[in-house]
């Protein structure tokens, strides 16, 4: 460690901006910007993903003009993306630093279930929502423990924690409905109370789109884990703890997921195992639309929200036409294809 830095005597804070480039490990870039230039990706407008959201807003007008942009429809749009928006967020994060989570729906399930069981509920609200969160969290922790430390595989990692999550959330719940029961209303207000017309539920997912936002663009968190996902020999070189970076960004997908859980508990008033069914793949699809590398090292979280968004329309925009469910993931699943495509072929023309 120390003659990789003695080959490169750069300060901690230039080691890290210069760690994001994908030349040679501990070298730094030309241009003297590194990962603070990916990481004003996020103030970059994106403009593609603007226009295929306003293309869809104009086929909605066509197909349905009488539903499609009546405000009780455009509230549904946004709380129907709330939930997933928020594991999104996270989403971003790990795929910014070079990992995957599969996790992110059977984790969610697993924390609204054990927030709902009647233990957790006689202490309140409060108690659930933090049980929710700390639940959330402690899975993520145990899956960025065994990727960071234990050298597992990401996919491989997150795919056992999907299974182990799910069957517990089972086992809990012996498969049964929970409900949020009485005395617990302050959760269920989340999504039945309306300020200025739009459910609180949606300002929570808007805080933590700002936080989220904050945290990747203007911290020193941020610009490590674009230097992780760029280049993690080169961010080790300029003294950045890559494992434990790596295993706080899926700590942080845990948070993120468990935030979600209280959510889904204040739209269904439930704690169910089968919630979250498929949540990972719509958010990791909305952060590849968003423009996220899969190979890590740049993307955004507004990109991220926009893809979001693009999927959340077009989910809407079939159940609006009476479209067949089955249509709905044949064109999402087409959508990612075409967005890996376009980032491949971006990538080579760059080189």
């Amino acid at each position: 460690m120390s003659d990789s830095r003695s080959q490169a005597p750069v300060s901690p804070v230039d080691g890290e901006l210069s760690a994001g480039g994908r030349g040679r490990a501990g070298t730094p870039r030309r241009e003297g910007a590194g990962t603070g230039r990916l990481a004003r990706l996020g103030e970059v407008p994106h403009l593609g993903l603007v226009a295929a959201l306003v293309s869809l807003a104009v086929v909605g007008l066509v197909t349905v003009p009488g539903t499609f942009a009546t405000t009780s429809n455009l509230v549904s749009v946004l709380a129907l993306a709330a939930t997933i928006g928020v594991i999104t967020v996270g989403a971003t994060f790990v795929i910014i630093g070079g990992g995957i989570d599969l996790s992110v729906g059977a984790v969610m399930a697993l924390a609204s279930v054990w927030a709902t069981t009647v233990a957790t509920q006689s202490y309140g609200p409060l108690v659930m929502m933090v049980c929710a969160v700390l639940v959330g969290a402690g899975a993520g922790a145990v899956s960025g423990l065994l990727i960071a430390y234990g050298r597992m595989v990401p996919f491989i990692a997150t795919l056992a924690m999907l299974v182990a999550a799910r069957g517990l959330a089972q086992r809990m719940s012996d498969r049964r409905t929970q409900l949020v029961g009485p005395g617990n209303e302050l959760i269920v207000a989340l999504s039945t109370t309306r300020v200025l017309g739009l459910p609180v539920l949606v300002y929570v997912f808007a805080v933590v789109v700002a936080a989220g936002w904050v945290l990747l663009n203007r911290t020193t968190f941020g610009r490590r884990t674009y230097a992780v996902g760029g280049n993690a020999e080169a961010a080790r070189l300029a003294g950045i703890d890559v494992r434990r970076h790596t295993m706080w960004l899926y700590v942080l997908s845990g948070v993120c997921c468990g935030i979600a859980a209280v959510l889904i508990m204040a739209r269904t008033t439930t704690g169910s195992s089968t919630h979250g069914d498929l949540y990972e793949l719509d958010a990791i699809a909305a952060v590849i639309i968003g423009g996220t590398l899969l190979t890590g090292g740049r993307g955004s979280i507004l990109g991220s929200i926009l893809g979001l968004l693009i999927f959340t329309v077009i989910t809407n925009l079939f159940i609006l036409n009476g479209l067949n469910t089955s249509d709905q993931l044949i064109a999402k699943g087409l959508i990612i294809i075409v967005a890996v495509l376009l980032q491949r072929r971006g990538l080579t023309s760059r080189t």
